[in-house]
């Protein structure tokens, strides 16, 4: 009884964690494990290369989440 209740519950959280997966990247937590990039000369001969729109979440809003994002840094010395 025991085991067929450890069992079931391994097999779950195994689930749930391969329907929640997702690939991590350059460019941070996507869908997709290669990020699609658009890369393109416009008409003055500027290189442009577009990446990171299929991202779920990207390092920089996860540091940004991390630091607190609207709170004041301190200024100066903290002493």
């Amino acid at each position: 009884m025991l085991v067929m209740t450890m069992i079931k519950i391994a097999l779950f959280l195994f689930s749930t964690l391969l329907l929640f997966s997702g690939c991590i990247n350059k460019h941070g937590i996507s869908a997709k494990y290669y990020s699609e990039c658009k890369e393109y000369y416009d008409l003055q001969g500027y290189y442009h290369h577009e990446c990171g729109d299929d991202d779920i979440v990207t390092y920089k809003e996860m540091g940004e989440f991390i630091e607190g994002g609207d709170e004041e840094k301190p200024k100066g010395n903290v002493w």
